[in-house]
């Protein structure tokens, strides 16, 4: 495989707290080749780096293995989130059960959390209801922050983090992730706690709605949220191509299927050419990033399969680590 080029920074990653504007305690990021002990630091770089190696496939599989057995924890299971059949409450850090879960699993706070939104869809709105939100839960959001830390200095929280869009919590995490957003159906509440937290500063990244049947629904979802926005192609020469690694092309990633049918479509529903969009506030602060007709999570959930092709996973978690450092950084 040929190595993916990667530009090493130093930046600032602001904290994990939104409410009030408040700032907390900073982390700093280090390039994917550190200095040497005491070395003074260095003007940005570039360096040559693979996103995932075969050794992180293996320690993928180990986690996944490990997420099976209950040890990680998940909804009903014994595990960070409490005993079987313990209900979970929507409170601090999602659906941990309790205050305490998120700071005894993840070590005390961390200065950034993947969080997931959970919102209502046509299908309905329960995590055993096979609703939109949940779609590669948890798998693919704990296998990919097993590679964000593999791959950056960040301070994540090692585990899944979701939360009801309409929970004030929600302005703790500048970093939300949505996605089947075609068949999203956001109520009042809903709608309005989604303009809070972008009025606020937060982020959302989206992925996995495909045609143009889904982006419809979608549109009209997030005008709903933003009236009067604009949707535009992210321009090839801004700096979240850029920020972390250096992303020339945007692939389509395709779901799972490509493992056993290598030969098969990349595509889904008409969606035949893969789009990053975004929309910018008033500041031209970017606020939402679209990824359209491609399907990211499925890269993260499936990485320690050998017959998933390697180059959709690197993609798919280059693109999302350097959403995560620009927006943090911005």
């Amino acid at each position: 495989m040929e190595l993916l080029r990667s530009k090493c920074i130093w930046a600032v990653v602001g904290p994990a707290l939104l409410l009030g504007g408040a700032t907390a305690t900073y982390g700093l990021l280090r390039p994917l080749t550190s200095p040497a002990p005491n070395a003074p630091l260095a003007g940005p770089t570039t360096t040559r780096v693979a996103a995932l190696t075969p050794a992180d496939v293996g320690a993928v599989a180990a986690l996944d293995t490990l997420g099976r057995a209950g040890t990680l924890g998940t909804f009903g299971t014994l595990g960070a989130f409490g005993a079987a059949g313990t209900t979970p409450q929507q409170t601090y850090g999602g659906y941990a059960g309790y205050r305490g879960a998120i700071l005894s699993h993840g070590g005390g706070l961390r200065d950034f959390y993947f969080t997931r939104g959970i919102f209502s869809d046509w299908r309905g709105y329960g995590r055993r209801g096979r609703s939109a939100w949940d779609t590669d839960y948890p798998k693919a959001d704990r296998q990919f922050l097993w590679g964000l830390k593999r791959l950056t200095n960040i301070d994540a929280y090692d585990s899944e983090n979701a939360i009801l869009l309409t929970d004030p919590d929600l302005r703790r995490y500048p970093f939300l992730y949505m996605l089947e957003v075609g068949s999203m159906q956001l109520t009042p509440p809903e709608v309005e706690g989604l303009r809070d937290y972008l009025a606020a500063g937060g982020f959302l990244f989206i992925d996995d709605f495909w045609g143009t049947r889904q982006w419809d629904n979608f549109e009209w979802e997030i005008h709903n949220v933003l009236p009067g926005s604009q949707i535009v192609e992210l321009p090839a020469d801004h700096p979240l191509f850029s920020t972390f690694y250096v992303i020339e092309e945007i692939l389509q990633v395709p779901n799972h299927s490509i493992s056993y049918n290598p030969n098969g479509p990349t595509w889904e529903y008409g969606g035949y050419v893969p789009h990053v969009r975004a929309i910018f506030d008033e500041r031209d602060r970017l606020i939402v990033l679209i990824n359209w007709n491609t399907d990211l999570g499925d890269a993260w959930e499936w990485a320690e399969d050998p017959y998933y092709p390697l180059e959709y996973s690197t993609y798919a978690y280059q693109i999302a680590i350097n959403a995560i450092i620009y927006s943090m950084s911005h």
